[in-house]
């Protein structure tokens, strides 16, 4: 069930209702699968459907005999039928589900006596975290939503969505946040990914980019297991705009990430960041950043996308101005520029943090 709710968490990461399946016949993984319906475009692409396909197609045999199938909520009606059709020998659940739910819950469709085939349904297995997964997914959409609607302020601008949409530019929409203290009606555009029960990292940008330029860190920590959250400053990437740089202070850009931590219920962290972002602002708690990320980001066309006209580049400017202080920490590497170096990163990383060492500078 807890690889289930990490499957869970890649479909959230992804826009799609949080549920994860895995079917397993001794002891070994045959199948697994995540809500993709809005992805794939597919009304059946259900993550109990998505997991016996794959496993399915493992045996060779549309019967999954002996199988037990695990998934983070109740089964509808859909895919009971197809469990039944499957022939499988037992589903385990998570949260139930009081709306669509088909073992139990609205109806019990494997209860009924007059089908020929019959599967055992074990509910409430890690309830609490399942529900917990799908309860943050929906808080965060409606907040998103909300927040989507907020006006804009006429002392600010806003980046139009179609900048972000060029051919050979995939930059996802993450949520947005603008009652925050600090911001006072301004929009704050940011990620928050993964399990919330999860290690949190806190990614930086610098003053030149925005967090599209560490979305192969991002991927990395998530398949870790990690929870990640990414910040465009204000003025920066999908973030509302000031028009006028003295708006822009170190100050102010680290009062926002704390209440943003506060907001999000973080209370630790890893603070990662751009060797630009640790010059010019406030160090964390304890003076000391986590991970310190040297060399330019791959942005290619995100480099000038949010940054339409000159009006919008109030933000790059005033940093540009801002005096650079000496800045400390624990552990330093190159912003990766691919998969697999990101991946390699991240597990050395995680490994020498986790010990609580210190790394000293490049040429010390």
């Amino acid at each position: 069930m807890r690889h289930a709710l990490r499957l869970a968490g890649q479909a959230a990461a992804a826009g799609e209702v949080p549920v994860g399946a895995v079917v397993v016949r001794d002891g070994q993984v045959l199948g697994e699968g995540c809500n993709a319906p809005i992805g794939q475009h597919d009304p059946t692409a259900h993550a109990e459907v998505q997991a016996l396909r794959q496993a399915a197609r493992r045996l060779g045999n549309y019967r999954l005999e002996d199988c037990t199938l695990y998934v983070t909520l109740e089964p509808c009606a859909m895919c009971s039928g197809a469990l039944l059709n499957a022939r499988v020998a037992r589903v385990v659940y998570g949260a139930r589900e009081p709306k669509t739910g088909a073992a139990g819950s609205v109806l019990d469709v494997f209860a009924l006596p007059q089908l020929n085939a019959h599967t055992e349904i074990v509910g409430g297995v890690l309830a609490a975290e399942c529900a917990a997964v799908l309860a943050d997914f929906f808080q965060a959409r409606r907040v998103q939503q909300r927040q989507q609607a907020r006006p804009l302020r006429q002392d600010a601008l806003r980046t139009p969505a179609r900048c972000f949409g060029e051919e050979g530019l995939v930059w996802t929409e993450g949520r947005y946040v603008s009652d925050l203290p600090t911001l006072a009606g301004l929009r704050l555009h940011y990620y928050d990914e993964g399990l919330h029960t999860a290690p949190a990292w806190l990614l930086l940008h610098d003053g030149v980019g925005s967090s599209y330029g560490l979305r192969h860190l991002m991927a990395a920590l998530l398949a870790a297991g990690q929870r990640v959250v990414a910040v465009d400053w204000i003025g920066f990437g999908r973030s509302d705009k000031p028009k006028k740089a003295p708006w822009h202070t170190p100050q102010q850009h680290g009062q926002i990430v704390r209440e943003l931590l506060h907001f999000l219920q973080i209370t630790h962290c890893r603070w990662v960041a751009q060797e630009g972002a640790m010059a010019v602002l406030p160090p964390p708690d304890g003076g000391v950043w986590d991970w310190r990320l040297q060399g330019p980001a791959p942005l290619g066309a995100a480099l000038d996308a949010p940054f339409p006209d000159a009006g919008h580049r109030a933000g790059p400017r005033a940093w540009a101005q801002w005096p650079r202080a000496a800045a400390t920490a624990r552990w330093h590497g190159a912003v990766p520029h691919d998969a697999a170096t990101a991946q390699a990163q991240v597990g050395a990383a995680m490994e020498y943090l986790g010990a609580g060492k210190f790394l000293p500078p490049p040429g010390a």
